[in-house]
């Protein structure tokens, strides 16, 4: 259904380096950027082949960027220590813990995830809900 969300953010470089660390554990890395130092509308995009972005981030100056309280973005992951290693380095990387990796018996018996608050507020979670 969905081709690709992008994110505003407030300091390109900043979230460039989150993402590239915090999506490296789950198998997807930045297949294109449009680094422009100083303006507007820089962007990074991330995927699994070069130039087929599913994820980007967008350089915004203005206002308020964190969507809705009700929004997060969930990433598939590969494996459980996939997430782990995806919640470890989000909180290196200057994200927040919104919910430490585990199983969430609620969504599921093999729903595994972590939740994290990325630099500008967003939510992101990574995720896998099969049997070990």
């Amino acid at each position: 259904m969905l081709h690709h969300i992008s994110f505003g953010v407030s300091d390109i470089a900043r979230s460039a380096a989150f993402y590239d660390a915090v999506l490296a554990p789950l198998g997807f890395r930045r297949v294109w950027d449009d680094i422009r130092p100083g303006e507007d509308d820089q962007a990074v995009g991330y995927g699994l082949t070069d130039g087929d972005d599913k994820f980007a981030i967008k350089q915004r100056s203005l206002g308020h960027l964190a969507a809705g309280q009700g929004f997060h973005l969930a990433f598939a992951a590969p494996t459980r220590a996939a997430i782990d290693a995806f919640h470890a380095a989000a909180l290196k990387a200057g994200g927040s813990d919104n919910g430490a990796p585990g199983l969430r018996p609620d969504y599921g018996p093999h729903y595994y995830a972590a939740f994290i608050i990325d630099p500008d507020g967003f939510r992101i979670e990574a995720v896998i809900n099969k049997a070990p």
